[in-house]
This record gives structure tokens, C-alpha cells and sequence, in this order.
């Protein structure tokens, strides 16, 4: 079967494009906007790449079109699409009745830590011997791929709250039919597609729903935001974690780069490479999960112990004598805050600069601006990028930061700014969901030269 993809570079749909390379489909598809690591990956793959969105494209017609959800009516491919009757389906319906109908679904939700406890997760059941297919919506260092297709019985599946396309408003995750589901966190996002929390919650609570009663589903207990969606109604079997659960960890480390997961009376050791208490609550998570498909205690946490970690996700890119360059995915201020925090435990006094660019839709609508100042309290200083798609005033957010800050509109004097700050002892995480219009490769160019 040929499979035409419609914004096949998103992280979702390109690994959704290798999925269905990996099953024996003929896949190509296109985009407006074309960058690694994801184009890499396709490219590799031998998906053929369309740039942009000429409806000739779809001439001969494919025998399917999987539309993804940054697609919309007006579109050129869309417009081509629906008037010559071709068949069409949204990325997470094909996903679920083509590659999970038949296996037992391993769901990682949640606002924040889903890449990273879902790239854990496979970790440890890969190091169990499960090797489950995967679909991330990141890559996972110690795979090196986003997705992956397997003889197992066992996926897991990064499970988003976002819209499925322009003609299937519910949420992704809707389509997994998760027997083991996790959610990790839950805050208002998404503000381009949901009201308020309570919308989002309505969502969480119709893929809890889809659990069988021998499914179960994994959370924080004493989580307000969760425990109103189970309070909704749950006939799965449940197992929230952490302080007085029977399910927690022990810090061993204050950075989090070592402690004891507890079960009862069982307990065992993870000593690791990551940092930062969202991290230690990401690995909890992908233990419990993993338990529940028959991995031991013992074996989950060695398993964890050898995690690398996730492209994107606090990934070193760069470092001499005097600086450590980070790139960092954190579009939310929980996220900036946790993410720092982490940092700082590892660090300790040295100096931390953030260079932030708000590019989410939430961020761009402007809904998180004042939580972001608050955000940052742990850095020494922090810049700011507002690029032209943010139609609100970053320099108020500088303003009101508890430590110094600056705004710019330029990459040119963001570039300028980051540089002049380095002096010994230096971490610079660069914090976006996007390209970041090549800034990363340019201050590293630029250390690089003046090293």
C-alpha cells in the first residue's frame, strides 16, 4: 500500500511515517518545514520527502493519506484531497487499528516527562529482554530512532492530549486503547485547542475510560488535577505512587542521580545520569509500568541505571574548559523550573544562563507570561528570545525576573548577549520546542572559534 503522509516531519508523524515503512507500506509524504533530527531519521529510512504542499503531489493518487494535526481546511494537499474523494485517516486512528490492535499498549500521558519516561520505559524492557515497539515523540538516545516496529507482544506509546486532525477533535490518545496507562502530571497547555483545565481533564478522563478493567493506570497520588479525573470514574485497576504510597522512592542524592525505589518491603538501587526530582518521579513511573509486565524490581531499576537519556531532553552539545552547552525541549513553566532546579542540584554554585524562546501555542497566545518570571528564580541569568510570532512583551517577563534578564527580538544580539556571559564554570541550557532558527548551532560555531 502507498501512504501519503501530510506533515510528516512533526515528531509524531514521522515516526508514525517509520512505522509504517517498518510494516511493508510504500511511504512518502511532505512538509512545509524540514529539519533534523526528524528529516534525518526519515531520510535514513528511505521515505521519500516532499517540500511544501502542491496538490500534483498527490497525483497518482495514494492508495491512503495519514493527515496530520498541524494540517487544516485551506491547505492546498487538504483541499486536493477532499474534493477528488480520496481515502483519508488521522495519524493516531491508523496507529491504533494498524501497529496496537493486537498488543498490549504501554501509554506514557501527561503534560510534562512524557518523551522521557516513555524512552525510559523501553529502556527497561528493553534490558528485560521485551524489546517492545515504540512510537516517542523524541529520540531516545540508547535507541537512536523514534519508533520502532517489533515481534513483541508489548508497545509503548507516547500518548498525547493534542487534537488527532481537523476532522477528529479528540484527543490522541483516545486511539491507543491502553491497557497499562501512566499519567505523570496534568496542567492547562494547549491553550490554542482547550478552554480551560477542565477541558483537558474531560479528555484524560475518556482515555482512562478506554482501559480494560484489567488494565491499569499509573499516577502521583495526592495529584488534585489527576485525582479529578479518576474521581470521574476509573474500573481499571489503579496504583498511584509516591511519600506514604507503596510504590516511592528514597533520594540518595539530593541532585537525584541516585535513590532507592520501594515496593513494600522490596527496594532497589538506580544510579544513573539523569538529575532533577522530575526525573526521579519520570523513572518511578516507567518502574511501576514496567512491573506490570512482569519486570522485577531489581531488573527495572538496573535497566534505568544504564538510561542515556533523550535528544532535546537537557542533551549536552557542547563543552570546554570553561562551558557546558545543554539543549532542552521545556515549553511550559513547570518545566523551565523543574528543568533549572535539576540543573542547579548538579551544578552546584556554578553559573547557569537560560536562553528561553516561548515558541509553543500556549506560550505564543501569551496564557503562561505570568508564571515565566517566577520560572527561572535558580538560574544566575537569563535571556530571552521573542521571535516575530509572539505578539505580546517579553521585556516585561525580563523585567520582572528575580535574577537579571534581558529581551531581545534578534538572534544576531541573542548570540552576541550568550557569549559576552561566559566566564568560568559555565552551563548555558537553551530551552525551545523548535529549531530555534539555528541559534544552537551558531553558539556552539561560535565557542567552538573563540576556545
Amino acid at each position: 500500500m502507498h501512504i501519503h503522509i501530510l506533515g510528516i516531519c512533526g515528531t509524531f508523524m514521522g515516526s508514525l511515517a517509520q512505522l509504517a515503512k517498518a510494516a511493508g507500506h510504500s511511504v512518502s509524504g511532505c512538509d512545509a518545514n524540514v529539519y533534523p533530527p526528524m528529516s534525518t531519521q526519515l531520510e535514513k529510512a528511505g521515505i521519500v520527502l516532499v517540500e511544501g504542499f502542491d496538490p500534483e503531489q498527490l497525483q497518482p493518487a495514494p492508495d491512503l493519506i495519514v493527515v496530520g494535526n498541524a494540517l487544516s481546511r485551506g491547505n492546498p494537499c487538504v483541499e486536493a484531497m477532499l474534493d477528488q474523494r480520496l481515502p483519508y485517516i488521522s495519524g493516531p486512528q491508523w496507529l491504533g487499528e494498524t501497529i496496537l490492535q493486537h498488543k498490549h499498549v504501554l501509554s506514557v500521558a501527561g503534560t510534562h516527562g512524557k518523551t522521557s519516561t516513555s524512552s525510559m520505559l523501553v529502556k527497561i524492557l528493553d534490558s528485560a529482554g521485551l524489546e517492545p515497539g515504540f512510537l516517542i515523540g523524541g529520540v531516545p538516545q540508547d535507541t537512536g530512532q523514534s519508533a520502532r516496529l517489533s515481534n513483541s507482544d508489548y508497545f509503548v506509546v507516547e500518548a498525547d492530549e493534542y487534537d488527532s486532525a481537523f476532522f477528529d477533535k479528540r484527543s490522541k490518545f483516545v486511539h491507543y486503547h491502553s491497557d497499562t496507562l501512566v499519567i505523570n502530571n496534568l496542567e492547562f497547555d494547549h491553550a490554542d485547542i482547550f478552554d480551560d483545565l477542565a477541558a483537558i481533564q474531560k479528555q484524560f478522563h475518556h482515555c482512562v475510560r478506554t482501559v480494560p478493567s484489567t488494565g491499569t493506570v499509573i499516577y502521583p497520588g495526592g495529584n488534585k488535577n489527576i485525582s479529578a479525573v479518576i474521581d470521574q470514574g476509573c474500573w481499571s485497576q489503579q496504583q498511584p505512587f509516591g511519600e506514604h504510597r507503596d510504590w516511592h522512592y528514597k533520594l540518595l542524592a539530593a541532585d537525584g542521580s541516585q535513590f532507592e525505589i520501594v515496593q513494600g518491603a522490596e527496594r532497589a538501587l538506580v544510579n544513573w545520569q539523569q538529575t532533577g526530582l522530575h526525573n526521579v518521579s519520570n523513572g518511578l513511573a516507567a518502574v511501576i509500568a514496567a512491573y506490570q509486565v512482569g519486570v522485577s524490581l531489581e531488573q527495572a531499576c538496573a535497566g534505568l541505571s544504564n538510561f542515556v537519556g533523550v535528544k532535546r531532553r537537557m542533551e549536552l552539545i557542547y563543552q570546554d574548559s570553561r562551558v557546558s552547552v545543554y539543549d532542552d525541549f521545556a515549553h511550559h513553566p513547570t518545566a523551565i523550573k523543574t528543568t533549572i532546579a535539576g540543573l542547579r542540584a548538579k551544578v552546584g554554585a556554578d553559573r547557569i544562563i537560560a536562553v528561553i524562546e516561548p515558541r509553543s501555542a500556549t506560550m505564543r497566545l501569551g496564557i503562561h507570561k505570568d508564571n515565566l518570571s517566577a520560572s527561572v528564580a535558580e538560574a544566575n541569568q537569563v535571556l530571552w528570545y521573542q521571535n516575530p510570532r509572539i505578539n505580546w512583551d517579553i521585556n516585561a517577563v525580563a523585567e520582572a525576573c528575580p535574577v537579571p534578564a534581558q529581551a531581545t527580538e534578534s538572534i544576531d544580539n541573542l548570540l552576541a548577549l550568550t557569549t559576552a556571559a561566559v566566564s568560568a564554570d559555565t552551563h548555558i541550557v537553551i530551552m525551545s520546542n523548535g529549531g530555534f532558527e539555528g541559534f544552537h548551532r551558531r553558539l556552539t560555531e561560535c565557542l567552538e572559534a573563540g576556545s
